[in-house]
This record gives structure tokens, C-alpha cells and sequence, in this order.
């Protein structure tokens, strides 16, 4: 199973932890990267995602973020493919979501993921026939159901 977590998600652990759902996700999201430590999951990154989490203004969050992608991830979709990215984010624009955020999808897409994972309430609203798309506690309830059918 692949996975493909998007900036938001990332930076979720470090948002203000006293609101319950913010602090469901992030339990949920750091189990999300035991599992990909453990080798349970593949994870997928992107220049998309490479690009926005240099703009973040914290080095530490910055610094954390990159490590663990770069040492974690099973498969990098490089600038190389941007025209093919863009191609695959071009119907999602039209369809109104953000650039930036059709792109990751695209990302996750051509990297063959079986999950897009966010945060994002807007942009979990659009779904997508070619991947799943959830926020990280969904993405536990469906491990979990798939773990019990085992």
C-alpha cells in the first residue's frame, strides 16, 4: 500500500494542539509514519511538496518535515515530471481546486498511490476515480478494517 501525505498533514503536529480534531489527526498522521518507518506502508513524495515546505518559515519544522521524506520515501515524483503532473491536475483546476493542491494529487496519482492524505477539508470535498482521498483518521479506521480481515 502506498500513501502520499500532503503538506498540511505534514505540519499538522505542529498546529495548536488543544483542539480535539486537530489532535485526533495528528495521532493519527504520526502513526501514519510509524507505519511507514516500519515498512508497512510505501510512502510517495513530490517536487510539489518539496517546493511548498521550503517556503515554511520555521527551520525546525522545516528541517523535520524534509528528513523524513527524503528518508522514508519509497517513491519521489522530481520537477522532471511537472508537465505530466500538470496534465493530470489540469481537470481538478477546472473543477476548482487550488493549483498547488491539484498537483499533489496529480503527484500521488502518477506515483501510483492508493491514498491521498490531507487535512484539508476543502480539498477532501473532491473525489477523485483514480485515487482515495482522506484525512488521516479515515485512513486508520480503513488499516484498522483491513488489518481485522487478515
Amino acid at each position: 500500500m502506498r500513501v502520499y501525505l500532503d503538506n498540511c498533514c505534514y505540519n499538522r503536529p505542529f498546529d495548536n494542539q488543544n483542539f480535539l480534531r486537530i489532535s485526533l489527526e495528528t495521532q493519527a498522521k504520526l502513526y501514519i509514519q510509524k507505519l511507514i518507518r516500519d515498512k508497512k506502508v510505501e510512502l510517495a513524495t513530490s517536487y510539489m511538496l518539496r517546493f511548498e515546505n521550503s517556503k515554511n518559515p520555521f527551520e525546525t519544522k522545516r528541517q523535520t518535515i524534509e528528513n523524513f521524506c527524503r528518508s522514508n520515501r519509497t517513491v519521489h515524483i522530481d520537477a522532471s515530471r511537472a508537465a505530466a503532473v500538470r496534465q493530470e491536475a489540469a481537470e481538478m483546476i477546472k473543477n476548482g481546486v487550488k493549483a498547488k493542491d491539484a498537483c499533489h494529487v496529480a503527484s500521488a496519482i502518477l506515483a501510483g498511490c492508493d491514498y491521498f492524505i490531507s487535512t484539508d477539508d476543502k480539498l477532501l470535498k473532491h473525489k477523485s476515480e483514480k485515487i482515495t482521498m482522506l484525512n488521516p483518521v479515515d485512513f486508520i479506521r480503513i488499516c484498522e478494517v483491513s488489518d481485522n480481515d487478515n
